[in-house]
């Protein structure tokens, strides 16, 4: 597993028609908690990565952790990845940002990728323009999700 592929190139913008139609689903506590990350920032809310969090908060639709489906990624999901070019996989657990940790594969919500795959679905395809090019990730499965297992 080579992690810090997915974490090198810190300028991602996402693109794609599949990110921009598709509606999101997170849980009401994870959006109290997003949205409580979101007010502390204070000023900082002109970077990027809080920026784009707040986008997607705008965009998703809240639901009761009991309605989540256990393949929906989650704060605290641990997930499987595929680089669709490289056919490398990666194995990462969605965390807020005071718990990232690269080297244990816990990856913050406010990273390009941990945005991005928050409120998606196993099976799931996510594209993101870089200064090279495009990279291009699959969701391969979502190994484990606190409300699927009953701690939320």
């Amino acid at each position: 597993m080579r992690a810090l592929a997915l974490a090198t190139p810190l300028f991602f913008i996402r693109t794609g028609a599949k990110m921009k139609k598709r509606k999101i689903c997170i849980t009401q506590q994870d959006q109290a908690r997003l949205e409580e990350l979101l007010l502390t920032a204070g000023n900082q809310r002109e970077r990027s990565d809080l920026a784009e969090l707040a986008a997607e908060l705008s965009r998703a639709t809240v639901v009761e952790a009991s309605g989540i489906p256990a393949s929906l990624v989650t704060m605290h999901s641990q997930v499987r990845l595929k680089d669709l070019d490289t056919g490398e996989k990666m194995v990462f657990t969605l965390v807020y940002p005071g718990e990232a940790n690269i080297e244990a594969g816990k990856i913050s919500v406010i990273s390009p990728i941990g945005t991005a795959i928050l409120g998606y679905a196993a099976g799931d395809e996510i594209s993101w323009k870089v200064p090279d090019g495009k990279r291009r990730i699959k969701i391969e499965e979502v190994l484990f999700q606190p409300e699927a297992a009953g701690k939320p």
